[in-house]
């Protein structure tokens, strides 16, 4: 949303920081420069990071920390997934954070983002961390913490669209930016595959509904669906979803008659 394990953990997800998602995987080097070192680059949209834990004493803080020892770490590696899956290269026009807030606090829901202008908040529930640990199983937590913190970064770096108003006020700038959200975090592993996956309803529903929609486009149409939507919203203005897709796909495509040709491959509607 906008508004005895623990060493192994880090480990995992500093190394699949080392890799992007879907398409870029594979090991190798690109024009003399290795993919991890490309990875590193993007390091320098990261600035500084203060971490504050406002739920101290509490069992979420306690379960939190054990699983994260080194909390600076964690947030970069997961940016710099963010970033390889929403960018061509690090030299493409990236928003930097030049601050980023992260609480963890002992208040309901999950988590969200504040802020903007490289000058960005996220918060993070330490009671979403209880529940989350409710059969004691670390893995899980981890999951789930990487799966909302993948989501929330996006929204740190993620672009904008332009002409159609604002988060607040447009229902499809709305849709774009947690679509956007939700789909980083599909493409990079971080929901429960199918078990997760909404049914029916629209790629206009926001969240998941679009996440899942384009990350399967991604799948079976262009491995840079991602980052190709991403960039729309400085090439299409004012944006709109089929001026969209028609920039990441070509002419011949709608929005209305991919999301049916998905509906149908998913199994969610029939001939």
């Amino acid at each position: 949303m906008k508004h005895s394990l623990p060493a192994a953990v880090l480990m995992t997800v500093c190394a699949v920081s080392l890799v992007s998602c879907g398409s870029m995987r594979q090991s190798g080097r690109i024009n003399g420069t290795s993919k991890a070192d490309t990875s590193m680059m993007y390091d320098r949209y990261m600035g500084r990071i203060i971490f504050l834990d406002k739920a101290s004493g509490t069992e979420g803080s306690r379960i939190y920390h054990s699983i994260i020892p080194d909390p600076d770490a964690y947030i970069r590696a997961v940016a710099r997934t963010v970033l390889q899956t929403l960018y061509f290269s690090p030299h493409d026009s990236i928003p930097p954070c030049r601050t980023l807030r992260y609480t963890i606090e002992d208040v309901d829901g999950i988590s969200a983002k504040d802020g903007g202008g490289g000058d960005v908040s996220i918060f993070y529930s330490t009671r979403h961390v209880e529940r989350s640990f409710e059969h004691h199983d670390t893995a899980r937590v981890d999951f789930e913490t990487r799966g909302v913190l993948l989501h929330e970064l996006t929204h740190a770096f993620q672009l904008e669209p332009q002409g159609i108003g604002s988060y607040g006020n447009n229902r499809t700038f709305w849709a774009f930016i947690e679509g956007m959200a939700d789909a980083v975090r599909v493409a990079c592993n971080g929901f429960h595959d199918e078990k997760d996956r909404p049914k029916g309803g629209s790629y206009k529903d926001a969240y998941r509904h679009t996440g899942y929609f384009f990350n399967w486009v991604r799948e079976h149409k262009d491995k840079d669906f991602l980052r190709k939507m991403n960039r729309s919203t400085l090439e299409v203005v004012p944006w709109s979803w089929d001026g969209a897709v028609q920039y990441a796909l070509g002419n011949d495509y709608t929005m209305d008659e991919l999301w049916r040709e998905y509906q149908l491959a998913v199994g969610d509607i029939k001939k």
